[in-house]
Formats: C-alpha cells, structure tokens, sequence
C-alpha cells in the first residue's frame, strides 16, 4: 500500500512538471498517467474493505482527469481560432474576388472545425436587417439636410441687403456669376430642370456650393415639376412637408430612363422531311416602354438587346421605324394602388400614289387603324422607388377606316407578360430642351 502511494505522489509530481513541457507532449503524459490511475483504482479495491487506502490515489485520478480535460478543452479553442481566422480569411478574398484563394482558406478552415460557418459571429448585421437599417438611416439623413439647408442660410453674407450666393476663390477681371441678379439664377436654374424635368442635373448642380445648394431647393422649382407630372391633383402638397418631398415619395413613372421586360419562350418548329425529328425553338425579344413628362409615351417590341436599343430611346425624335407612339395618364384607387393607362398607336405612313397602275386596282384594299390599350401597375422593388410595371391588361382595338367599325382583342395577361423593369439613360442632356 505504501507502494502505491509514493506512486500516486510520484505522479502528482510528474504532472506538475509536465506544465512546461509542449501540447504533444503533454497531451501524451496526461493519457499516461490517466491509465497508471485507472490501473491503481483497479487494484485499490482487493487491499481492504474500508477503502481508506484508496482515497489518495482516488484524489490524483480526478485531479489528472481534470489536467487532461483542459488540455484538450485549450487545443479545441486554439483549433477552433485558428479556424475561424481561416474563415474570415476566406470571406475577404471573395469580397475581393479572388475565388480560388477562398476555396483554399474555406477548405483549411473546415478542415479544422468542420462547422466553423455556423460558430461565428459577424461584425455587421446580414443583408436581411439592412433594408430597416437604411430606411432609419434614411430619416436620419433626410433630417439632416434640413439642418444643412438652414446651417447654409445662415451662412451667407449680405451685402447692401443683397443676399450673395457665392464668392469668387481667385481674383478676376471677368464677371463673376454671383453679379447676377437672384431672378437670371433662377432661370438658368429651370433650364437646367428643362420640360423634361432632369432633377438628377439639378441635384448635381447643387454640389458646386453652398448657394446652389439652396437654389436647387427652392420651393418653386419642385412646385413646377409636381403640377407638371400631377397637374391638377397636387394643388395642395399636404400630407408632405415639401414639394420636393411629394415629388420624391409620390408615386410616379420615371422620366430618366427606359421601362424594359424580357420575354422568353419555346415553340414547336416543323418537321423534318424524313420525319425524324421536329425542332424547338427558343424565342426571346424585349418591351421598352419610354414616358415623358407631357404625357407621351413609346412602346417598342424588338429582339435587340438593351445596349442597342435605350440610346435610340433618349429623345422623342427616332428613326426607329417599329416605334409605337401614345398618351398615357395615372390614376390612383382607392386601394391606394397607382395604375398608368396608356393608349398606343403605330405611326401613320404616307405611301406615295402609284399612278401607272391606278387604274388597274378593282378591289380595294381595307386599310385600319391599330390601337394598343395597355393598362400597368406602379411598384418599387429593392432599394429603387417606382422602377417596376405589373401588367394589368393588354388590348389591340382595329378600327376600318371605310367602314368605321370597331374590333377589339384583348390578349390574356400570362407568364409572357413579365414586368418591366426600369434602365436609366446614361448620357442624358436636357439643356436642349425649353426650360421649366
């Protein structure tokens, strides 16, 4: 007995000295002296009934147990840092775009801890709760430009009563555009805005300094383009606090670009002359819809792809010959739901007269007229206002010119009406236009 304990001291000491020794090592002298425990409590038992003896050697085993269990609970945390630095690692180079990298670093990482994705906790919040996030970060902002605005205000000089809206930097001889009086200003201001309301020029002129800045926010501009897109249903701006702010949160169809849908399909081809065979064919063709502020409208149906087809679009004078012009109008329900209503027709050719063969023609050809009734619903999508079309209904009224008759054909709105999403016309200049 006594044997046993000068052993179970003996293994006390040994432990304590493998403390300075490596992780290996000392993972390897914890299994060791783990099994001599074991094997004492084994023997401890046969030596007598009251098991007295046995405590000490009882004492050491729980004592080494622990020992080893924070070794190994110390080599699961070092391995499962080492992998969550592999995984972070990882996550940059595929923000970065360097995919076969993050293979590399991903396959590492679970290699170590196999579901090392779930056990990390990122520093930003995940895509879901960004969308609240930015509409909070929205409000805030939106406060702050009205804090900007009257910070501005406050900021300039008068000069004999006469509000300046800028300085020049550098001494010159020429005329500096803060000599013109506030009235010119403003109307350099609407030409820039032009009949086809290009605010987006207006915001980026406000950038040159702090008296543009408060030139582009006046009141009167965005009172034109609010009765110009509305007309009579916006007298009074309530419930918005401004007419900026009913022009940028009252729903309306967008003027800065192009309205697209891409539609695709399959169709059973002929068969072949053996019989062998019958071919499919996979047709695909594009929707572009076009407003303009006065009311106008474009349609055109085409197979050419986007890049070829919006920088015909950016003015009312094309060439394109399959162009079909119209009116639209917008009507909000009650269910406070605003729907666009558009009449479209196909323009109108003049063919010149055959005088050689006038004289031969016995029947004569019923000529009719092609109208288009297409009825769409405005909605938002993402993080863009009003950048999508539902369609509603679609309709092709033929009216004979002989007889005056009327037919109507409404086409079923299917899976081959998709929505008509919205492209922006990069290169947009609308100083040729009257102004505002």
């Amino acid at each position: 007995m006594a044997e046993a304990e000068e052993d179970c001291h003996s293994d006390d000491v040994r432990a304590g000295d493998g403390e300075n020794e490596s992780p290996a090592e000392s993972d390897l002298q914890a299994q060791l002296q783990m099994f001599r425990a074991q094997w004492m409590f084994e023997l401890a038992p046969g030596v007598g009934s009251s098991g007295l003896e046995a405590q000490p050697c009882r004492a050491a085993r729980g004592a080494l147990l622990k020992a080893a269990a924070d070794t190994k609970g110390k080599q699961e945390l070092a391995k499962e840092e080492k992998a969550r630095e592999l995984f972070l690692k990882a996550v940059e180079e595929e923000q970065n775009g360097a995919l076969y990298e993050a293979i590399k670093f991903y396959r590492r990482a679970m290699q170590l801890v196999p579901d090392i994705e779930f056990k990390i906790t990122y520093t930003r919040s995940p895509d879901g709760d960004s969308a609240g996030n930015t509409h909070m970060e929205d409000s805030d902002t939106s406060s702050k430009m009205a804090d900007l605005l009257s910070c501005f205000e406050q900021q300039l000089t008068f000069q004999e009563s006469v509000r300046k809206l800028c300085q020049p930097e550098l001494e010159s001889s020429q005329t500096h555009i803060s000599a013109l009086p506030m009235e010119v200003l403003m109307y350099i201001f609407r030409w820039v805005v032009s009949s086809d309301l290009d605010l987006r020029s207006l915001e980026q002129l406000s950038l040159v300094c702090r008296g543009f800045y408060i030139c582009a926010r006046d009141p009167e501009i965005w009172r034109l383009a609010c009765l110009k897109v509305w007309g009579r249903s916006c007298i009074k701006r309530f419930p918005y606090a401004s007419w900026r702010e009913m022009f940028l949160e009252r729903p309306r169809v967008r003027f800065d670009g192009v309205y697209i849908s891409k539609t695709t399909y399959i169709r059973q081809g002929e068969q072949s002359l053996d019989g062998f065979y019958r071919a499919w064919h996979q047709v695909e063709y594009y929707r572009y819809i076009r407003f303009f502020p006065d009311g106008q409208v474009m349609m055109l149906t085409t197979p050419e792809e986007p890049p070829a087809i919006v920088p015909r679009l950016r003015t009312r004078s094309t060439r394109t010959d399959a162009i079909l012009l119209g009116h639209y109008r917008l009507s909000q329900d009650t269910d406070n739901q605003t729907k666009v209503f558009a009449v479209i027709t196909k323009k109108k050719e003049e063919k010149p007269l055959d005088y050689k063969y006038r004289y031969f023609r016995r029947v004569p050809v019923q000529e009719a007229d092609h109208s288009f009734h297409v009825g769409l619903q405005l909605c938002s999508s993402g993080h863009q206002r009003f950048n999508k079309l539902v369609w509603i209904h679609h309709s092709c009224h033929m009216t004979y010119r002989a007889t005056g008759e009327t037919a109507v054909s409404a086409f079923e709105i299917d899976k081959m009406y998709t929505p008509l999403f919205f492209a922006r016309v990069r290169s947009y200049t609308a100083l040729s236009e009257r102004p505002l």
